[in-house]
């Protein structure tokens, strides 16, 4: 089964063919057996990969509340696809799903319980199709992944099963990121809402667009090439801070994996992460080009030849 898989970033769209086990990238909505589409944000209703019908695209509509930037993108690039390619099936595949098996003493927030039950505010966790490619590739009992590039997050995979992860209710939780906070104090926030007047749209721009390695920098892209000291400081701080907490989840860490744009290649910033951790013992490192194309078109036919 030929599957075109459709990959919406907030700013970018990549498009491949998968055939089999091997990839080639294509410029445009190309004829496929199936189409298979990223989707960052599933809630509680799709833990596995989804048929598109109407009711799942007002599903992911209804959830771009969480993740604004990056599902309303792959609803508009889903139905972009429908339209080109009416006559086959598409399939959302999304990131949180691998994360459903996170216990809930990681997953929970200590918050009033009308907040978690009425309301879904729960930790989910992202980047989970890129950590499922990362744990497919390298067998480790007790592993922890570093998904390091425009969006960072830390995960733990205890038997090829997330049990924790540095992301939580929105992908804005977590370690700092290119142009993202990752976690602030929530008292720091309300404080700039309630003392400094911040409007909701303000603060949200800012927490997104003009924070982490760009805010700390004095602005700019984002890019680690062009961090400044204090930036990488922070960052390598940070990241290194939440490998050893997953490493706890973990009770242990086997192999420490890293993958992403910095991940892949910042050489200089993942050794200084190694250097910070090895403390916690004798374990491998290892670099995995991300494949997520690999894990959507799998999932897609996982799901159709059922």
């Amino acid at each position: 089964m030929d599957v075109l898989v459709v990959n919406a970033g907030s700013t970018s769209l990549k498009l491949h063919l998968v055939r089999g086990e091997e990839s080639r990238p294509v410029d445009d909505f190309v004829a496929a057996d199936a189409v298979g589409h990223r989707v960052v944000h599933g809630g509680r209703r799709f833990v596995g990969p989804a048929r598109v019908d109407e009711a799942v695209e007002q599903s992911i509509e209804e959830l771009a509340v969480l993740a604004p930037l990056h599902n309303r993108r792959a609803l508009e690039e889903i139905r972009r696809a429908r339209e080109a390619l009416p006559d086959v099936p598409h399939v959302a595949v999304f990131d949180t799903a691998f994360h459903r098996t996170v216990p809930p003493a990681a997953s929970t927030y200590a918050i009033p319980e009308r907040w978690r039950e009425d309301w879904d505010v729960h930790r989910y966790g992202f980047h989970g199709i890129s950590v499922q490619w990362v744990a497919s590739q390298v067998k480790a009992g007790r592993l922890v992944v570093c998904h390091l590039g425009g969006g960072c997050s830390v995960t733990a995979v205890r038997d090829g099963r997330s049990v924790d992860t540095t992301m939580g209710f929105s992908p804005l939780e977590g370690v700092p990121m290119a142009t993202r906070s990752g976690s602030v104090d929530p008292g720091a926030l309300l404080y700039l809402l309630r003392e400094r007047l911040l409007t909701e749209e303000e603060l949200g721009l800012a927490l997104e667009h003009e924070s982490g390695l760009a805010g700390l920098s004095g602005g700019g892209s984002g890019d680690v090439r062009e961090a400044s000291a204090l930036a990488l400081d922070v960052f390598v701080h940070r990241v290194a801070g939440a490998v050893a907490a997953m490493a706890v989840a973990c009770g242990g860490i086997d192999v420490l994996a890293f993958t992403g744009g910095i991940g892949e290649h910042a050489d200089d910033v993942r050794e200084r992460i190694v250097e910070r951790v090895r403390f916690l013992g004798g374990f491998r490192v290892e670099v995995v080009p991300a494949r997520e194309e690999l894990v959507i078109a799998a999932e897609t036919r996982r799901l159709l030849e059922v």
